[in-house]
């Protein structure tokens, strides 16, 4: 008998469904706690009844005053988080191993949901930090990642990654140059680490949003999904949109050993909730490319040198200006 989308997205519905109360009973760790999506992710398992352990690199000051707005402090927001319902929090980082294991014990599963803080643009044009520094980009979008899935393989109970990173697999995309060439190759070192987990033997999932940042976007009925890391055109989503998709992956074991690309399509010709799109989700089945660091630093290396050639145009342009003026006025300063 030949099963219909309709009718497996039915069943699996069902099975959604049937696995809310699973769900609740869940215990989820979470990184990157106080970042845009780490905070919606969180805020939205505390209000579901989730236990969240929630990885914290400092610890919570009883001096600051909690706020979530957006001009809060990073201290701010933690003092908030640490609050709601079922929330815990665990002093540590990503990028230490010892940490991670601390993280997720008694965990189910874990929300990779850290990302690297933005760098001065210098620093990164010029190779100013090491790669073996924590706050580069290989240690946060690479290195982190391997510490989850070690700890995940050491675990009794956590067996699910939900790991958001980006679009990166074409490494001359004028956007993907830009954010390498002043993000110490954060989408390369992105790409990098989603490779670790599909060749871990680890249940993840790999989420690709589009752009994070604006709110004020429509938002009836323009869900998009790709699954198996298919293309859409790149839009702007909002941050609860994303931690809605990474929690909701929780509910769908269809959605296991998936890359997910999430973008937003023209209002009324989506859907209104990701629940549908989960359920059409397979796991990943291509071939995807082994390591793209290489030709990631290549392009960030000729963006690099075609930045500089223009600057030097423009210097000696600029230059040639200053003279000319600067002769006529000495010109009409001699008169």
């Amino acid at each position: 008998m030949t099963i219909t989308k309709s009718t497996r997205y039915l069943i699996l519905a069902a099975t959604a469904t049937a696995s809310l109360s699973v769900c609740y009973a869940m215990k989820v760790a979470v990184t990157g706690t106080t970042g845009r999506l780490g905070r919606q992710a969180i805020q939205l398992l505390s209000s579901n009844g989730v236990q969240t352990r929630c990885l914290l690199r400092h610890p919570i000051d009883a001096s600051i005053y909690p706020s979530i707005e957006k001009d809060a402090s990073s201290s701010q927001v933690a003092s908030y988080l640490s609050k709601l319902r079922g929330v815990s929090m665990v002093e540590g980082d990503a990028t230490n191993a010892a940490s991670c294991k601390e993280l997720i014990e008694g965990c189910d599963a874990v929300l990779s949901l850290h990302g690297p803080v933005r760098p001065p643009p210098l620093q990164s044009l010029f190779c100013l930090l090491p790669e073996s520094d924590p706050k580069h980009s290989r240690s946060v979008n690479y290195l982190a990642v391997q510490n989850l899935i070690d700890a995940v393989k050491d675990s009794e109970t956590c067996k699910r990654i939900v790991r958001v990173t980006g679009k990166g697999e074409s490494p001359t995309q004028i956007f993907t140059v830009l954010i390498n060439m002043l993000g110490n190759m954060a989408k390369a070192w992105n790409y990098e680490g989603e490779q670790l987990l599909r060749t871990s033997g680890v249940d993840y999932t790999i989420v690709r949003p589009g752009v994070m940042g604006k709110d004020d976007i429509p938002t009836n009925k323009v869900l998009a999904l790709a699954d198996n890391g298919g293309d859409l055109k790149v839009t702007p989503v909002t941050h609860s949109q994303i931690a809605s998709l990474c929690v909701k992956c929780l509910l769908y074991p269809n959605a296991a050993k998936s890359t997910l690309t999430a973008m937003n399509v023209e209002e009324g010709t989506g859907e209104e909730s990701y629940g549908p799109l989960l359920a059409e989700v397979e796991s990943d089945t291509r071939d995807f490319p082994t390591s793209l660091v290489s030709e990631h630093k290549k392009a960030a290396r000729n963006g690099a040198a075609i930045l500089a050639a223009v600057m030097a145009v423009l210097l000696s342009g600029t230059v040639a200006v200053v003279k000319f003026f600067g002769g006529v006025v000495i010109g009409l300063a001699s008169r």
